[in-house]
């Protein structure tokens, strides 16, 4: 009787031991797999957060280096413009230094997916399509679509053209977008660049250049010969700074930043400072986007 005694006890210590194994080894396996799941989050993360971001002392920001008077450089190398003027103050009010990173239209959002910069301030256009994959901060500017040909023949309307009339147009714009959307059977030229389209329509390869209106009626001012026969071609939308789809703090404390701004009428001082000489005082209510609210 007690050998029998004896070998249920074994056998209960027993079973009682391997059931605490199979607990542990389930216990362990799901702390691999939720450490795994950490770690391949981590890893499809390509953005710099708002502490990382201070922590290096340092914020890459996209910006246009060819596109005056929103951002180019000057003669002495350093870069000029409505969205530099911006992205110092941001940098500034960060507590950190400003690396200005050239991008293009067409990289913009590449530009962010890649965190090769953390903000993009490139004369960028809000439209549904960029939301899904970039996060638009609020909007510190009016933008719509306009059109500017040589003066001696002036398309005022795009209705009058045909397939044989090519329009010239800067790759990943709206332009581009709402022309292919709208006008499927004009004749398209793509440039990569502001310097390649201005050079085009300069050099006759287009009856027109489509863009932004800003950047249209900035070319007309400066370039005797041409005129803007189109101000507005579409919807009037807004520029917004861009970050990285899902890095909330950092697109939480620009939101910030600009309805802060609004109150000393930040963006008006920076359209006087960078775009009067090439407007003028007459477009700045239109334009300028105060504290982000939109009139």
């Amino acid at each position: 009787m007690k050998n029998l005694k004896k070998l249920a006890a074994l056998g209960l210590t027993a079973a009682l031991t391997l059931g605490l194994v199979a607990c542990g080894s389930s216990t362990q396996a799901a702390s691999k797999n939720d450490q795994a799941a950490a770690n391949s989050t981590k890893t499809d993360q390509v953005y710099r957060t708002l502490d990382e971001i201070k922590e290096s002392g340092a914020i890459n920001i996209g910006v246009f280096s060819d596109k005056s008077p929103f951002g180019y450089v000057d003669e002495n190398g350093e870069y000029q413009g409505y969205d530099v003027y911006f992205a110092n103050r941001l940098a500034k009010d960060l507590g950190v230094k400003v690396n200005f990173v050239s991008t293009e239209a067409a990289n913009r959002i590449e530009y962010l997916q890649t965190g090769k910069v953390d903000v993009i301030l490139a004369n960028f256009t809000v439209t549904d399509e960029r939301k899904e994959e970039v996060d638009f901060a609020l909007p510190y500017m009016n933008v719509s679509l306009g059109v500017v040909s040589p003066a001696d023949k002036v398309v005022k309307n795009l209705d009058d053209l045909t397939s044989d009339d090519s329009l010239i147009v800067i790759s990943g714009t709206t332009a581009e977008t709402y022309l292919i959307e709208n006008y499927p059977n004009l004749t398209l030229q793509k440039y990569d660049t502001y310097a390649n389209a201005k050079n085009a329509l300069e050099n006759g390869n287009g009856v027109a250049w489509v863009n932004d209106n800003t950047e249209v009626l900035a070319f007309a001012s400066e370039n005797e010969g041409y005129k803007v026969g189109i101000a507005t071609l579409g919807s009037k939308d807004t520029i917004a700074p861009a970050v990285s789809k899902g890095n909330q703090t950092l697109l939480d404390s620009i939101n910030e930043e600009i309805k802060t701004l609004g109150g000393e009428q930040f963006f008006h001082k920076d359209y006087e400072e960078t775009l009067t000489a090439t407007y003028g005082a007459d477009y700045e209510e239109e334009l300028v986007v105060e504290g982000g609210v939109i009139k």
